[in-house]
């Protein structure tokens, strides 16, 4: 089996953090452009496309690196090992940014970003090791399956006390329940009730990584790349009608409960993007084409090399402009510009972006490439 290095993936991944660190670090949070911010419950902007495509991604990656470990001889057992420390430096990694700007033990939010990624890293260790594609498969089902049945059929008692099942509005749903349950007190500040990276909705968000394991176990067979590509684009269509039916039979697409029909309809969006990224660098049969393409997305493939650290240094360094109030002082300059306060805003992402961009370039140049 082919396992060398597919720069496509590199510069996809590279997209995504690109993509997460713009839409996390605007100037002026009352001030977005809509495709910039969240859907504000139900429904879906470019900003909710980003998290899956990521866990998607780790899906493809871990299945590219097992099968290179599995060549190397390594068991299993330190395969799953591996795989779970990784997970639990990720989640820590997520922990200790939660405690900037303010150390408090009694307040500091539990769940995140990295703390989901890390979680489902670790969880899905003896899945992808142990379990061939339909056992993988199956897992992801009975995920699913396990999702809807607690979050439509469990009667759970909201912040007032009144109890219902299937109730999927804020705080009243069961994993916002569950979250009160086990985390009161460390959850999301903006809402206090409910976490959108809370416990219950990680089980959609472990399949979301385990379809990306699917597809790496895809690419990894020896079929013409043209193939794969064509596959892939049509598994991507078939996700996007499959998440559009769940919307309107099931629940519907809402990232904060990251809901059936959001893990399967960003799914189809995360294997659409992926198969141009791929046919375009790794796939086409014009080796002129595939130069141009790579030298095109090289920024994407600088960030995507270091792609976590870039993450984890952007969140850092943008709680300590809060902290010290920096931030204030840098944006005002963005302010005199002639534009809108969405353009100013965007700016400031962009800038904030490119410097992050920056970094990447530097640690590439260097060949330091951190990994976990």
């Amino acid at each position: 089996m082919k396992t060398d290095r597919l720069v496509s993936l590199d510069a996809f991944r590279g997209f995504t953090v690109a993509a997460m660190v713009l839409v996390n670090n605007p100037g002026d949070w009352k001030h977005l452009h809509a495709p910039l911010a969240h859907a504000k419950w139900d429904g879906w902007t470019f900003t909710d496309t980003i998290f899956p495509a990521f866990l998607f991604i780790c899906g493809v990656s871990m299945m590219l690196s097992l099968e290179r470990r599995t060549l190397a001889g390594d068991d299993q057992r330190s395969q799953v090992m591996a795989l779970v420390r990784r997970g639990a430096i990720i989640f820590a990694i997520g922990l200790v940014l939660n405690f900037i700007p303010a150390f408090d033990l009694a307040t500091v939010r539990i769940p995140g970003v990295l703390q989901r990624i890390g979680f489902c890293v670790a969880l899905a260790a003896p899945i992808v090791v142990v379990c061939g594609w339909r056992g993988q498969a199956a897992a992801t089902l009975k995920l699913f399956a396990l999702y809807a049945v607690v979050m439509l059929l469990l009667p759970v008692p909201d912040v007032s006390g009144r109890v219902a099942a299937g109730a999927l509005e804020p705080g009243r749903d069961a994993g916002a329940w569950l979250d009160r349950l086990l985390l009161q007190g460390h959850l999301w500040s903006a809402s206090k009730t409910w976490d959108p990276e809370g416990l219950l909705s990680t089980l959609p968000s472990l399949a979301s990584l385990l379809i990306g394991a699917l597809a790496g176990r895809w690419l990894l067979q020896r079929r013409e790349a043209a193939g794969k590509t064509v596959w892939m684009m049509l598994a991507g269509l078939a996700f996007l009608g499959a998440g559009t039916v769940l919307d309107a039979v099931l629940m519907p697409i809402n990232k904060s409960l990251w809901s059936i029909s959001y893990s399967v309809f960003m799914t189809g969006w995360a294997l659409l993007a992926f198969s141009a990224f791929y046919w375009l660098i790794d796939g086409n049969e014009s080796a002129l084409l595939r130069q141009r393409a790579s030298a095109l997305a090289l920024p994407f493939t600088i960030y995507g090399l270091n792609a976590l650290f870039i993450f984890a240094f952007s969140g850092l360094i943008a709680r300590l402009l809060s902290l010290a109030d920096l931030k204030r002082s840098i944006y005002a300059p963005f302010q005199a510009l002639p534009l809108s306060a969405e353009n100013t805003s965007l700016a400031f992402a962009v800038t904030f972006n490119l410097v992050m961009l920056l970094v990447a370039w530097a640690m590439w140049r260097k060949g330091w490439f951190i990994k976990i």
